[in-house]
Protein backbone atom coordinates (compact mmCIF):
# COMPACT_ATOMS: atom_id res chain seq x y z
CA UNK A 1 0.00 0.00 0.00
CA UNK A 2 1.49 3.06 -0.72
CA UNK A 3 1.60 5.38 2.58
CA UNK A 4 -0.41 7.64 2.99
CA UNK A 5 0.18 10.90 5.31
CA UNK A 6 -2.04 13.28 7.24
CA UNK A 7 -0.66 15.72 5.15
CA UNK A 8 -2.04 14.16 2.13
CA UNK A 9 1.09 13.09 0.15
CA UNK A 10 1.77 9.98 -0.91
CA UNK A 11 4.80 7.57 -0.91
CA UNK A 12 4.99 4.48 -2.96
CA UNK A 13 7.36 1.54 -3.12
CA UNK A 14 8.62 0.10 -5.75
CA UNK A 15 6.60 -3.56 -5.39
CA UNK A 16 3.39 -0.99 -5.69
CA UNK A 17 4.07 -0.81 -9.04
CA UNK A 18 4.41 -4.44 -9.09
CA UNK A 19 0.95 -5.04 -8.38
CA UNK A 20 -0.52 -3.17 -11.74
CA UNK A 21 0.48 -5.10 -14.58
CA UNK A 22 -0.58 -2.27 -17.68
CA UNK A 23 -0.55 -5.57 -20.40
CA UNK A 24 -3.93 -6.82 -19.08
CA UNK A 25 -7.61 -5.23 -19.71
CA UNK A 26 -10.67 -4.85 -17.79
CA UNK A 27 -12.64 -7.69 -18.61
CA UNK A 28 -16.55 -7.07 -18.58
CA UNK A 29 -16.56 -8.91 -15.47
CA UNK A 30 -14.47 -5.97 -14.08
CA UNK A 31 -15.94 -3.33 -15.54
CA UNK A 32 -18.91 -4.12 -12.90
CA UNK A 33 -16.33 -3.88 -10.13
CA UNK A 34 -15.20 -0.42 -11.33
CA UNK A 35 -18.91 0.60 -11.23
CA UNK A 36 -19.21 -0.19 -7.76
CA UNK A 37 -16.00 1.46 -6.90
CA UNK A 38 -17.29 4.76 -8.61
CA UNK A 39 -20.71 4.47 -6.52
CA UNK A 40 -18.97 3.63 -3.29
CA UNK A 41 -17.20 7.23 -3.15
CA UNK A 42 -13.80 6.33 -4.56
CA UNK A 43 -14.75 7.98 -7.75
CA UNK A 44 -16.06 11.74 -6.61
CA UNK A 45 -17.01 14.29 -9.14
CA UNK A 46 -13.38 15.52 -9.86
CA UNK A 47 -11.96 12.31 -9.53
CA UNK A 48 -13.05 9.01 -11.60
CA UNK A 49 -9.54 7.83 -13.55
CA UNK A 50 -11.04 6.26 -17.07
CA UNK A 51 -12.34 2.82 -17.56
CA UNK A 52 -9.72 1.27 -19.64
CA UNK A 53 -6.81 2.45 -16.97
CA UNK A 54 -4.27 -0.34 -15.93
CA UNK A 55 -2.90 1.58 -12.94
CA UNK A 56 -3.73 2.55 -9.30
CA UNK A 57 -4.75 6.24 -9.94
CA UNK A 58 -4.31 9.03 -6.44
CA UNK A 59 -6.88 11.43 -6.67
CA UNK A 60 -6.95 15.19 -4.95
CA UNK A 61 -6.58 15.15 -1.22
CA UNK A 62 -9.54 14.72 0.32
CA UNK A 63 -11.27 18.13 2.15
CA UNK A 64 -11.97 16.53 5.49
CA UNK A 65 -8.47 13.76 5.70
CA UNK A 66 -6.72 15.68 3.87
CA UNK A 67 -5.38 12.34 2.42
CA UNK A 68 -5.32 11.61 -1.45
CA UNK A 69 -8.01 8.70 -2.13
CA UNK A 70 -6.89 5.84 -4.30
CA UNK A 71 -8.78 4.54 -6.98
CA UNK A 72 -7.47 1.00 -7.34
CA UNK A 73 -6.87 -0.77 -10.83
CA UNK A 74 -8.65 -4.48 -11.15
CA UNK A 75 -6.58 -6.92 -13.54
CA UNK A 76 -8.85 -8.84 -15.41
CA UNK A 77 -7.06 -12.63 -14.36
CA UNK A 78 -6.27 -11.17 -10.69
CA UNK A 79 -5.00 -14.31 -9.34
CA UNK A 80 -6.23 -15.07 -5.44
CA UNK A 81 -3.32 -13.53 -3.70
CA UNK A 82 -3.49 -10.09 -5.88
CA UNK A 83 -6.64 -9.83 -5.04
CA UNK A 84 -7.08 -10.59 -1.72
CA UNK A 85 -3.63 -7.55 -1.62
CA UNK A 86 -6.08 -4.98 -3.14
CA UNK A 87 -8.90 -5.65 -0.76
CA UNK A 88 -6.81 -5.18 1.92
CA UNK A 89 -5.09 -1.49 0.34
CA UNK A 90 -8.64 -0.92 -0.28
CA UNK A 91 -9.72 -1.69 3.38
CA UNK A 92 -6.87 0.02 4.80
CA UNK A 93 -7.47 3.05 2.47
CA UNK A 94 -10.83 3.37 4.11
CA UNK A 95 -10.04 3.17 7.61
CA UNK A 96 -7.58 5.62 7.37
CA UNK A 97 -9.76 7.68 5.45
CA UNK A 98 -12.38 7.37 8.00
CA UNK A 99 -9.62 7.52 11.00
CA UNK A 100 -8.36 10.98 9.74
CA UNK A 101 -11.28 12.72 8.39
CA UNK A 102 -13.20 12.27 12.17
CA UNK A 103 -10.08 13.28 13.86
CA UNK A 104 -9.72 16.58 11.95
CA UNK A 105 -12.94 17.28 12.24
CA UNK A 106 -12.84 16.82 15.85
CA UNK A 107 -9.16 18.80 15.85
CA UNK A 108 -11.41 21.95 14.13
CA UNK A 109 -14.36 21.87 16.50
CA UNK A 110 -11.89 21.86 19.67
CA UNK A 111 -9.76 24.37 18.44
CA UNK A 112 -12.38 26.98 18.04
CA UNK A 113 -13.76 26.59 21.16
CA UNK A 114 -10.82 26.89 22.16
CA UNK A 115 -9.91 30.14 20.92
CA UNK A 116 -13.72 31.43 21.16
CA UNK A 117 -13.56 30.80 25.38
CA UNK A 118 -9.80 32.23 25.65
CA UNK A 119 -10.95 35.57 23.13
CA UNK A 120 -14.04 35.56 25.98
CA UNK A 121 -12.21 35.89 29.00
CA UNK A 122 -9.35 38.56 27.56
CA UNK A 123 -12.14 40.80 26.73
CA UNK A 124 -15.90 41.74 25.26
CA UNK A 125 -14.13 42.59 21.82
CA UNK A 126 -13.56 39.58 18.95
CA UNK A 127 -11.71 42.45 16.66
CA UNK A 128 -8.32 44.47 17.47
CA UNK A 129 -8.52 47.96 17.55
CA UNK A 130 -7.14 48.15 14.32
CA UNK A 131 -10.51 46.30 12.93
CA UNK A 132 -8.57 42.86 12.55
CA UNK A 133 -10.21 39.83 13.62
CA UNK A 134 -8.20 39.18 17.22
CA UNK A 135 -5.91 35.89 17.58
CA UNK A 136 -3.91 33.71 20.03
CA UNK A 137 -0.30 33.95 20.84
CA UNK A 138 1.89 31.00 19.68
CA UNK A 139 2.15 30.40 23.19
CA UNK A 140 -1.44 30.82 23.74
CA UNK A 141 -2.35 28.07 20.91
CA UNK A 142 0.52 25.73 22.28
CA UNK A 143 -1.43 25.24 25.38
CA UNK A 144 -4.58 23.69 22.92
CA UNK A 145 -1.91 21.26 21.01
CA UNK A 146 -0.47 20.19 24.24
CA UNK A 147 -4.19 19.59 25.89
CA UNK A 148 -5.32 18.05 22.28
CA UNK A 149 -2.29 15.49 22.22
CA UNK A 150 -3.03 14.21 25.92
CA UNK A 151 -6.39 13.71 25.52
CA UNK A 152 -5.65 11.65 22.33
CA UNK A 153 -2.75 9.88 23.41
CA UNK A 154 -4.14 6.49 23.66
CA UNK A 155 -6.40 6.99 20.27
CA UNK A 156 -3.04 7.90 18.78
CA UNK A 157 -1.47 5.18 19.95
CA UNK A 158 -4.29 2.55 19.06
CA UNK A 159 -4.25 4.00 15.53
CA UNK A 160 0.05 3.64 14.99
CA UNK A 161 -0.49 -0.02 16.09
CA UNK A 162 -3.20 -0.69 13.72
CA UNK A 163 -1.51 1.25 11.22
CA UNK A 164 2.00 -0.68 11.23
CA UNK A 165 -0.23 -4.08 12.06
CA UNK A 166 -1.85 -3.68 8.26
CA UNK A 167 1.22 -2.12 6.68
CA UNK A 168 2.92 -5.35 7.87
CA UNK A 169 0.76 -7.61 6.56
CA UNK A 170 0.16 -5.79 2.80
CA UNK A 171 3.57 -5.94 2.66
CA UNK A 172 3.91 -10.00 3.49
CA UNK A 173 0.90 -10.15 0.58
CA UNK A 174 3.31 -7.80 -1.76
CA UNK A 175 5.93 -10.08 -1.45
CA UNK A 176 3.84 -13.31 -2.18
CA UNK A 177 2.25 -11.58 -5.45
CA UNK A 178 5.83 -10.52 -6.10
CA UNK A 179 7.12 -14.64 -5.85
CA UNK A 180 3.98 -15.35 -7.43
CA UNK A 181 4.94 -13.35 -10.28
CA UNK A 182 8.34 -14.43 -10.40
CA UNK A 183 7.16 -18.55 -10.13
CA UNK A 184 4.74 -17.90 -13.43
CA UNK A 185 7.64 -15.85 -15.20
CA UNK A 186 9.80 -18.68 -14.63
CA UNK A 187 7.27 -21.60 -15.46
CA UNK A 188 6.80 -19.62 -18.72
CA UNK A 189 10.19 -19.81 -19.57
CA UNK A 190 10.35 -23.07 -18.58
CA UNK A 191 7.36 -23.68 -20.70
CA UNK A 192 9.07 -22.43 -23.79
CA UNK A 193 12.52 -23.57 -23.39
CA UNK A 194 10.69 -27.65 -23.49
CA UNK A 195 8.15 -26.71 -25.65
Amino acid sequence: MAALRPGGRALRPPLCRAVADCGRRLGPERGAERGDAASSGVCSPGFCPPRKSCHDWIGPPDKYSNLRPVHFYVPENESPVEQKLRELRQETQEWNQQFWANQNLTFSKEKEEFIRSRLKTKGPGLKTDAGQKAALTADEMADFYKEFLRKNFRKHMYYNRDWYRRNFTITYFMGKVALERLWNKLAQKQAKRSG
